[in-house]
C-alpha cells in the first residue's frame, strides 16, 4: 500500500476538520446546494469530456493505483530477473515452471518462456499488455485532473447562484446570512475536493505511470533476454541501464569483488 497517499488524505482532512470545529460545528458546513453543484456539475462535465468506457476504466483503476505501490522496485526487478536467468541457464525453460514471483506481469512473461512461445509472440503480447495498462492508467489520471479542474469552477457557479438568491431576498434580512453561507460553501467544497483529493491523485497517478512504464519495459527486455538464453551477468548488466545513476553505481560496487 502507498502509505503516503492515505497519510496525506488523512492529514489534510484532520487540518480542515480542526479549523471547522474551531469556528463552530460541522453542521454549519453542511449544504445540499454545494453538494449538488460540485459533484453533480463536475461529474456531468467529466461525462462530456470522456467516453463512458474511459470513465468506467479510469476511475476505479486510478483509485486503486493511487493507494497501491508496485510489488517490486526497478532495482528489485533487476535482481529478480538475474535470479530467474540463472535458473533458466541451469535447468532450462522447464525449470521456470516452478519459479514464483510477486510481480504478476513478470510471472506472465516467465510463463510464456516456460511454455516455449517464440520471441516475437512474447514481445508482442507483453508490449500490448503494457500499453493497454498504461493507457488506462493515463485515462485515470486525466479523469481525476478533469474533476479537479471542474470542481472549483462549479464552486464559483454555486457561489454566484447563492449570491443571486441572496440579492433577490434583500427585503428579508433574515435570509441574507443563510444564502451567503450557502454561496461560500460551494466555493469551499469545490476547493477542498480539487486540492485535497482529485489533483493530488492525478499527479500521483502520473508518477506511477512513469514508474510502471519503466518497470514493465524492463521486465519485457529481461524476459526476452531469458528467452534468448542470455547469461545472468549479461541480463543484469543490460538491465542496470533502467536504474537511476545512484542505484547503478551501488549495484556496480556490489558486484565488484573486494
Amino acid at each position: 500500500m502507498d502509505i503516503m497517499t492515505g497519510a496525506g488524505l488523512v492529514a489534510g482532512t484532520i487540518v480542515i476538520a480542526t479549523l471547522m470545529l474551531l469556528g463552530g460545528s460541522f453542521g454549519i458546513f453542511v449544504s445540499d446546494h454545494a453538494v449538488i453543484i460540485i459533484f453533480g456539475g463536475s461529474i456531468s462535465a467529466t461525462m462530456i469530456r470522456f467516453p463512458l468506457g474511459a470513465i468506467l476504466h479510469g476511475l476505479p483503476l486510478g483509485a486503486k493505483f493511487a493507494f497501491t505501490m508496485s510489488r517490486l522496485s526497478a532495482r528489485d526487478l533487476v535482481d529478480e530477473l538475474a535470479r530467474i536467468a540463472e535458473i533458466a541457464r541451469k535447468q532450462g525453460p522447464v525449470g521456470l515452471e516452478k519459479v514464483e514471483t510477486d510481480e504478476p506481469f513478470l510471472a506472465k512473461g516467465i510463463r510464456y518462456v516456460a511454455d516455449g512461445y517464440d520471441l516475437e509472440f512474447i514481445r508482442d503480447n507483453l508490449e500490448r499488455d503494457r500499453d493497454n495498462f498504461l493507457m488506462h492508467l493515463d485515462e485515470g489520471s486525466k479523469i481525476y485532473r478533469a474533476i479537479g479542474d471542474c470542481a472549483p469552477a462549479f464552486g464559483m457557479i454555486g457561489t454566484l447562484i447563492g449570491m443571486v438568491q441572496m440579492f433577490a431576498n434583500m427585503t428579508d434580512p433574515s435570509k441574507l446570512g443563510p444564502y451567503m453561507a450557502v454561496a461560500l460553501l460551494a466555493t469551499f467544497y469545490g476547493a477542498a475536493v480539487a486540492n485535497l483529493v482529485c489533483l493530488p491523485i492525478a499527479d500521483k497517478l502520473h508518477l506511477k505511470l512513469v514508474d510502471e512504464e519503466i518497470n514493465r519495459t524492463l521486465i519485457i527486455d529481461g524476459v526476452l533476454m531469458i528467452r534468448d538464453s542470455k547469461s545472468p551477468t549479461l541480463v543484469r548488466e543490460m538491465l542496470l541501464a533502467y536504474l537511476p545513476e545512484k542505484h547503478r553505481l551501488e549495484e556496480e560496487a556490489e558486484t565488484v569483488p573486494a
